[in-house]
């Protein structure tokens, strides 16, 4: 099978939406990472993205939407809390988990009773999913364990030969894949931190909760509620190692743990912030330390570029965990299957 990457316009997503309805795969750029979509009510054509990432069966799916009418055909009830979210932050990157209906099938919510739904910012991915004529179901676009990927080209490089088109609609504004709020509770949970926080979440209903396990893995046999919860996720091929405390002495820490693996014959990289000082050492950047939404914005093309390079260790510079952080300090943990060293 060839791919086609081609540029958004009515042509590639008239196409797209042809691909789709006739049960094939799509992959698609939205606001947070680009996915790999199909028709999230064709059981036959869900399966194939499993086929395509080599992604576990029982990892839960997203389905978006173009519009918020599509949402009350999917879902058996909304409650109030999860309707003034949807006003607060739809169109954008936050998937809400409500009770699924009987039209999902059991491949998209891996055997759940409930059901990640999303409306995108992105017009493209909106007007995708418009041309199909129904829901689409879409993880993030990369092989499974892969970092996600945040242009066409990073998706090409997972799916080339896998699937027949990849529209192209340039780096996504957010970075990390949308926040997952369990909404079919007394109280909103965040199972899967993004670019709508937890305290954005507290400033409009007064309360949240965050799952534990954003920051720590599942235990064994315990299901995943979210997609990005179960497995190490979004992985380089270089061993990775997070170095949280005081900066200085982060600093200190990895210049030492650099040098040592360097002179053991390892290729190293530094994963750090703009305005700290490594030397000459190889540093890749996360942007300034103030501002965590250009590391979200840079973190996946850095995991990428770290296998471009040839690397076998990373290490990383933690990220505060206010606001969008937890997000990027989630994913980070994960790539590193929560190797974090505490200076």
């Amino acid at each position: 099978m060839k791919t086609q990457v081609l540029p958004v316009n009515e042509e590639s997503l008239a196409l797209g939406g042809k691909i789709l309805r006739e049960g094939g795969l799509v992959g698609m750029p939205t606001e947070t990472v680009y996915g790999l979509g199909a028709n999230a009510l064709d059981a036959k054509a869900v399966l194939s993205i499993f086929a395509a990432k080599e992604r576990p069966a029982d990892n839960p799916l997203i389905v978006h939407v173009a519009s918020v009418d599509q949402v009350p055909q999917l879902v058996r009830e909304i409650p109030p809390a999860a309707r003034a979210l949807m006003d607060a932050f739809w169109p954008g990157p936050m998937t809400l988990v409500l009770p699924k209906a009987d039209c999902i099938p059991h491949e998209v919510s891996a055997g759940l009773d409930t059901v990640g739904i999303r409306l995108p910012a992105s017009g493209a991915a909106r007007a995708l999913i418009a041309a199909a004529g129904c829901p689409v179901a879409a993880p993030s676009g990369n092989r499974s364990g892969r970092p996600s990927p945040t242009t066409a080209q990073h998706m090409l490089e997972d799916m080339d030969g896998r699937i027949p088109l990849i529209l192209d609609g340039g780096a996504c504004e957010v970075g990390v894949e949308s926040s997952v709020i369990d909404a079919t509770g007394d109280v909103p949970v965040v199972l899967r931190p993004g670019g709508v926080t937890a305290e954005m979440i507290r400033d409009v209903l007064g309360r949240v909760q965050v799952d534990e396990h954003v920051m720590s893995p599942l235990e064994e046999g315990e299901a995943a509620r979210s997609p990005g919860m179960k497995y190490k996720h979004y992985a380089p091929k270089a061993k990775t190692v997070i170095y949280e405390g005081e900066a200085e002495r982060v600093i200190a820490a990895i210049c030492a743990r650099y040098d040592g693996a360097e002179a053991a014959g390892e290729r190293v990289a530094i994963l750090g912030f703009d305005e700290h000082d490594f030397g000459a050492r190889t540093r890749i950047s996360l942007g300034h330390a103030a501002c965590p939404q250009e590391a979200a914005s840079k973190l996946f093309a850095a995991l990428r570029e770290l296998d471009e390079r040839g690397e076998t260790l990373a290490l990383c510079e933690a990220v505060d965990m206010a606001g969008i952080g937890l997000a990027v300090m989630n994913r980070m943990g994960r790539a590193a299957a929560f190797d974090i060293v505490h200076v």
